[in-house]
C-alpha cells in the first residue's frame, strides 16, 4: 500500500476536533465532580466508581488520540525522507491507536448513560 505525504494529513483536523472533544468531556466531569463535593450530600459509592472509572477512560482516550497525532507526524516525516514503507506501517499504527481511542469513547459513553439512569432511579424514589 502507498501512502502518500497528504494521507496522513487529512487526519490532522479529524484528531484535533476528536482531542476537543475529549478535552470538553474531562472539563464537564471535573465540574460535576467538584458540584458534587462542595455540594456536602452524600455521593453514593456506585457514583463514585462511575466517576472514577470515566476519569481513567477518558485519560487513555486522550492519551491514545495524542499518540495517534503524533505517530501522524511521524509517519509524514518518513514519508518526506523517502521510507515509504515504514511511513505506511507507523500511519496504520496511528489508525489503531485512532480506532482505540474511539472505542475508549463509546465505553465512556456507556458508562455515562449508566450513570444518568442510576441517577433517574434515586429520583424515582
Amino acid at each position: 500500500m502507498h501512502v502518500s505525504l497528504t494521507t496522513p494529513a487529512l487526519l490532522f483536523p479529524a484528531i484535533s476536533l476528536l482531542l476537543l472533544a475529549y478535552t470538553n468531556r474531562f472539563f464537564s466531569l471535573a465540574a460535576l465532580i467538584r458540584s458534587l463535593s462542595n455540594n456536602g450530600k452524600p455521593v453514593h459509592s456506585e457514583q463514585l466508581k462511575n466517576l472514577r472509572q470515566r476519569i481513567i477512560i477518558i485519560r487513555r482516550m486522550q492519551e491514545s488520540g495524542v499518540l495517534s497525532f503524533a505517530l501522524c507526524v511521524v509517519c509524514m516525516i518518513f514519508i518526506y525522507v523517502g521510507l515509504n514503507k515504514i511511513g505506511s506501517l507507523i500511519f496504520g499504527c496511528s489508525l489503531l491507536l485512532l480506532l482505540y481511542s474511539l472505542l475508549l469513547s463509546v465505553r465512556e459513553i456507556r458508562i455515562s448513560v449508566d450513570a444518568l439512569n442510576y441517577h433517574l432511579e434515586e429520583m424515582d424514589q
